[in-house]
């Protein structure tokens, strides 16, 4: 028997397609194209001639350190999530306790309140503890407000992981690190992708804290950079669009690297 094709279903994902694909030609096509192409015919237009010299533009004005101290957050960002979020998840639930459970129900509080809320005892905390000015002042924040959800994506793949296991491992004369390490990490992979993306997007295109924990240039991240962008090369639109091109390469690798365990991790443990 012949399935009947779909062509409602086909025009609607070329429709998409369209929708997709237009901003990004747009946005690759006017980074590569001069800046007299790009005023005489627009964005969407072929150009006559490809040219680097956007890129080289932004490269001297120092994105590339821009770049570095981003990485630099993200990876630090990450590194502090993981090592807090995933032991703190163990214990949520394996735990039993009314302390367990209140540590849970603070995590999930945290939730609830925005950074803007609390911005300015953050920086009365961080210009004491002498981070002012710092990548430290950046990353120590930005992690505290990723660690609620976090808790709540890690713990929710690690119950998924069925009792009979850590029976076996409590059998075994495993203690809660060794079950931890050799059990509950390796089946937790999915969610602790999952985690590594989320968190590291949320370092990435992080805004608030970077203007405000920050104020010299050797400190300055991407989204502070194109911030500049906007005002010192407003005029120059495909400089402009180059180096928002440079800033997304970096996590969009990140993103294609993790992208299976992300969506296992969002449907579940394992994919399940």
């Amino acid at each position: 028997m012949r399935t009947r094709p779909n062509y409602l279903a086909g025009a609607a994902a070329l429709v998409w397609l369209l929708i997709i694909g237009v901003p990004l030609y747009a946005l690759v096509n006017t980074a590569v194209q001069p800046q007299t192409t790009y005023t005489d015919k627009g964005p969407v237009s072929i150009p006559d001639t490809v040219t680097l010299d956007n890129f080289r533009t932004v490269l001297d004005s120092g994105f590339l350190q821009y770049i570095w101290n981003t990485v630099v957050v993200a990876v630090a960002t990450v590194a502090i999530v993981l090592a807090l979020a995933v032991p703190i998840s163990y214990a949520v639930v394996r735990g039993r306790g009314w302390l367990t459970k209140g540590v849970f129900r603070l995590f999930l509080l945290g939730l609830a309140i925005p950074s803007q809320a609390v911005i300015i005892p953050l920086f009365l905390i961080i210009n004491n503890l002498g981070f002012y000015d710092t990548l430290w002042g950046i990353i120590l924040p930005t992690a505290a407000f990723a660690l609620p959800v976090s808790v709540l994506v890690l713990s929710g793949g690690m119950r998924d992981i069925s009792n009979e296991l850590y029976e076996a491992m409590a059998l075994d004369g495993a203690s809660p690190a060794r079950t931890l390490l050799t059990l509950v990490v390796p089946m937790s992979k999915s969610a602790i992708a999952t985690t590594c993306v989320f968190t590291a997007l949320q370092a990435w295109n992080g805004f608030l804290f970077p203007l405000i924990m920050t104020q010299s240039n050797d400190n300055k991240v991407v989204t502070l950079g194109l911030y500049n962008f906007v005002s010192e090369y407003g005029s120059n639109v495909p400089a402009l669009l180059a180096a928002v091109l440079m800033s997304a390469v970096p996590i969009l690798v990140v993103y294609l690297f993790a992208r299976r365990a992300l969506v296992a991790g969002l449907m579940g443990a394992g994919g399940k």
